[in-house]
């Protein structure tokens, strides 16, 4: 049947089980747009205060969901309003698709009005991106582009759409979604079989586990390996959940705000076990210090990340779901580590997470609020001292429930992803821990949460600065604070309830308990704002440069 080229896009997104686009409309995207309006029983469009908004939500779908997230953008500047939530996906492996409109192929490259060249500008920041020149190419653009941002490392991709590309017509046959098959293709018996011997003779063996292990849906394949192993577990920021936070085997999070345990563990241990991550520079700090006691295995089905950081002594490149398989079926037999596992047990009872003065409300906020949240409610992030804290005392006991800005660290992204995230689990509570200076990047997706009234919970983290920031200039800078003071009098209450959001405070004094639970209790969008010192920190920590092992602010416990 012959379908205009905005009608096919709308059918193969049918084709691929989408529902739920994020978007914001413009004069590029018109054709699109009243497609979308044609089809508004099957595909459900939401609509954002701002581009970056809706590339976020996008992106916080697809973390909560598994699925593709999908976003719409004009030409020009609606497109490059993308670019950091393309980038956000990008860095931490978030399979989204983003559609934007460009101008017609005979204006192309004359500066006409909103144009940009978005797929030259997106190219570092897509797993791949296209523009479509030929509405004959349509249809399996779009199916091309699902597939790739699913298929092994997952990622973000651009499809631009010229706007005659959707005006004109073209024959339409629909397909099924394009399978997708674990990726194996370089997986080697030799490396599986190295790994193996390694892991027989070691005698300390320490994981190391990432968010390629959530990304691949083997979170319990990943918990029964370390079983069958005896052996204890890190995570980095996007690995947590993978493990349960209550397991005797978890250690805690690795790096600049990891613990003790996990930093001494990794410094200490024979063997370490990578697994879906990439020894972000936040993990390794001092490069040349990071598991120097250790041999490595990298297990990664990214072949770009094998010793592009850190150098592995034996590398297995495949899906991590099959890799932990095929490596069970080689063991067999359990391994015991009683003695590494009993020194483990110590370090734990010695260097537990401890707060001074300067961490003890924001812990006592967190803890609280996990106690009035159901078990598998969705944790979303902004970016700063909250986001560690959310990390360090939340409990994170379900994969793919924490969501965050790991590799970019984007202030701003919290709001819009837990919008994607209520949209995409609408039985599910989903609550933004925020800090005051990020939070303010895009409050304006407040009108959105009022719009559509989701019932999500913003806890706004108020210290009245830019609290990581600042406390870097209290330890490398001399107090020199420069800019990171927040004195604007701004009301958040009435700011929220000026968007029609409701807005409550919790000062200092007040039991977090009362207040989270009323806020929880409304069913509503609501801002907690929660007073909290200007110069709490974010302890133990890593000064830059040094080696893990080296912290900051730990506090040992009597043992």
């Amino acid at each position: 049947m012959e379908l205009t080229g905005a009608q096919i896009i709308i059918e193969c997104l049918k084709e691929q089980g989408v529902t739920t686009v994020f978007g914001f409309p413009g004069g590029s995207v018109l054709p699109l747009y009243d497609a979308l309006y044609a089809n508004r029983d099957s595909i459900r469009h939401i609509l954002t205060a701002h581009e970056q908004g809706a590339a976020h939500a996008a992106d916080g779908y697809a973390r909560s969901t598994g699925s593709v997230g999908v976003c719409i953008a004009t030409s020009g500047p609606g497109a490059t309003n993308l670019v950091t939530g393309l980038a956000t996906a990008y860095m931490d492996s978030v399979p989204v698709v983003a559609l934007t409109g460009n101008v017609p192929l005979s204006l192309l490259g004359r500066d006409s009005f909103q144009e940009v060249d978005i797929t030259g500008i997106t190219m570092p920041i897509t797993k791949h991106n296209y523009i479509v020149k030929d509405i004959a190419d349509l249809a399996n653009t779009v199916r091309e582009a699902f597939y790739i941002a699913k298929e092994g490392r997952p990622g973000p991709v651009l499809i631009d759409l010229p706007k005659d590309m959707q005006i004109g017509k073209c024959e339409y046959m629909p397909e099924k979604p394009w399978p997708i098959e674990p990726k194996a293709s370089r997986l080697r018996e030799a490396s599986l079989r190295q790994a193996v011997e390694l892991l027989r003779n070691a005698t300390k063996p320490m994981f190391y586990v990432g968010g390629g292990v959530i990304r691949s849906h083997a979170a319990q394949d990943f918990r029964n390996f370390l079983e069958l192993v005896d052996a204890p577990a890190a995570a980095s920021l996007m690995g947590l959940g993978a493990v349960s936070s209550s397991s005797d085997r978890f250690t805690g999070m690795l790096g600049m705000h990891g613990t003790k345990v996990s930093n001494m563990s990794v410094s200490m241990c024979d063997l370490l076990i990578v697994v879906g991550a990439r020894f972000s520079d936040r993990v390794v700090s001092k490069s040349s210090a990071f598991a120097r006691n250790a041999k490595i295995i990298h297990i990664d089905v990214d072949p770009a990340e094998i010793d592009k950081n850190i150098t592995s002594c034996c590398h297995v490149v495949g899906d991590v779901k099959v890799v932990l398989q095929r490596l069970s079926k080689m063991i067999g037999e359990p391994m015991k580590h009683e003695q590494w596992m009993d020194q483990i047990r110590q370090w734990k009872q010695r260097y537990p997470i401890r707060v001074t003065e300067e961490s003890r409300r924001p812990r006592e906020i967190i803890r609280t609020l996990q106690k009035v949240l159901p078990k598998d409610a969705f944790i979303v992030t902004e970016v700063g001292q909250h986001q560690m804290w959310a990390a360090q005392y939340f409990k994170h006991e379900v994969p793919g429930h924490f969501l965050t800005s790991g590799g970019l660290g984007t202030m701003g992204y919290g709001t819009g992803a837990s919008i994607g995230a209520q949209f995409g689990n609408p039985s599910k509570r989903v609550v933004n821990i925020a800090g005051d200076g990020s939070f303010r990047m895009n409050c304006n997706e407040l009108a959105t949460l009022a719009r559509y009234q989701l019932p999500v919970v913003i806890v706004l983290m108020n210290n009245h600065c830019l609290g990581m920031v600042r406390q870097w200039q209290t330890l490398f800078y001399d107090k020199h604070y420069s800019e990171t003071t927040l004195d604007t009098p701004l009301d958040w209450i009435k700011l929220a309830e000026a968007y029609g959001v409701h807005g409550m405070r919790l000062t200092v004094d007040d039991d977090p308990a009362v207040v989270l639970k009323a806020a929880l209790d409304l069913g509503q969008p609501v801002v907690v704002e929660c007073e909290i010192p200007i110069d709490d920190k974010v302890y133990p920590m890593v000064a830059p440069g040094a080696p893990i092992e080296d912290m900051l602010g730990v506090v040992e416990a009597d043992v």
